[in-house]
């Protein structure tokens, strides 16, 4: 029973963070400081897609919990 609500507690984590890095690229993307890619440094554009690999990275994980039943 404890090992169920430490996943239950992962899977909230999860969620909160593919929630703020999502807003944290609609907030990059689509903004009104909207990062433009032509003027974009390296730096940034890396960034960028290392939060994008992450969010994917989160959902994911948390499929595959919810998947292979640790949850519910």
């Amino acid at each position: 029973m404890r090992s169920q609500q430490f996943s239950e507690g992962v899977f909230v984590f999860l969620m909160l963070g593919i929630a703020v890095f999502s807003a944290i690229i609609f907030v990059l993307g689509f903004g009104k400081s909207r990062l433009r890619l032509k003027g974009a440094r390296l730096g940034e554009l890396a960034i960028i897609g290392v939060i994008i690999l992450g969010v994917v990275a989160a959902v994911i994980m948390a499929a595959m919990q919810m998947l292979g039943g640790y949850l519910f």
